[in-house]
């Protein structure tokens, strides 16, 4: 049952989304540090999409997926 349980990857995802928001905002931002964030980002969706036995989260986790690379594309014009 634990290795179903997706709690502690949807906290962690949160808080790289928050630091990533708070990198975004600094006057100064920093590509690099945006693309680390988001391969954390991206680590945490793995790992729910691969933990999930559920239809309604894999379809989550696809969308998700495909906004991060919208992210990753748009973070490669600021490096």
């Amino acid at each position: 049952m634990e290795k179903l349980d997706i709690t502690e990857e949807k906290v962690r995802l949160t808080n790289h989304c928050k630091y990533f928001k708070e990198v975004l905002n600094d006057p100064e931002p920093s590509g690099k540090k945006l693309g680390f964030i988001t391969q954390e980002i991206g680590r945490e969706i793995n790992t729910i999409g691969s933990k999930a036995n559920d239809y309604d989260i894999q379809k989550i986790v696809v969308l998700m997926k495909d906004e991060l690379e919208k992210i990753k594309e748009q973070g490669l014009n600021i490096l």
